[in-house]
């Protein structure tokens, strides 16, 4: 056990857990908040199909976007040439490839809440920003993205819950190796190999961690407005 008294068998997947979710939850952020914005407000031919082809991941299985995935990034090609020429190896079975599969499968959630959020923004709002003369990137940073935070950061804590809870498309981009090893995964070799009671404590942990962040996402809908 370590310090905290967590046994080896639920502390480690549970760090790699967290720390590929934090990962991935970054990059969707960052890129998914921006997108969000972009569909919501921007007026060009293929916006509807962009949005449909981003969520595709919510309607497919797991295993499907992890097979495709394990082929893109392991599989002969372009891709993996340019992860050999820039990590030194594929990046499937590792850690970096687990965290590429979870930002594919908690992509959708960010664009989608972020998208909805910043569309219900008052346009007044906006026009009275412009009207003082700010420019559309101050008008986003000071003022639109501000009044759509909620939504906005409920979709980032659905995409950061959807990555941590992510079995197919990391199990298969990943595989079982330790440093890729999540709390799912350990969850799935407990129950195959008959460590049931493992399993149980697993699982309660990963509910634990499921309930706390839906809890913080219904909370977000009642703060007060700055």
């Amino acid at each position: 056990m370590n310090s905290l008294g967590i046994p080896p068998w639920v502390w480690s997947p549970l760090w790699v857990s967290l720390h590929a979710a934090f990962e991935a939850t970054i990059v969707v952020a960052v890129v998914g908040i921006a997108l969000g914005y972009v569909l919501a407000k921007g007026r060009f031919p293929g916006r509807g199909a962009i949005e449909t082809v981003l969520s595709l991941p919510m309607a497919l299985p797991p295993t499907v976007v992890g097979l495709f995935l394990l082929t893109r990034l392991g599989g002969p090609g372009p891709i993996r040439n340019a992860e050999v020429h820039l990590f030194g190896h594929p990046l499937t079975f590792t850690f970096t490839g687990i965290v590429v599969a979870q930002v594919v499968e908690s992509f959708p959630y960010c664009v989608r809440f972020s998208r909805a959020a910043i569309s219900t923004v008052d346009p007044r709002f906006e026009q009275a920003a412009r009207a003082m003369g700010l420019s559309r990137v101050r008008i986003a940073l000071l003022v639109t993205l501000p009044l759509a935070r909620r939504g906005i950061v409920a979709g980032v804590a659905m995409a950061f819950g959807r990555a941590l809870g992510d079995f197919g498309a990391t199990m298969i981009v990943g595989g079982s190796v330790p440093m890729a090893t999540t709390m799912p995964i350990a969850l799935y070799n407990a129950v195959f190999y008959g460590s049931h009671e493992q399993a149980m404590v697993l699982a309660l942990v990963q509910l634990g961690v499921a309930f706390g962040i839906l809890f913080g996402v219904s909370r977000l809908g009642k703060l007060r407005p700055w």
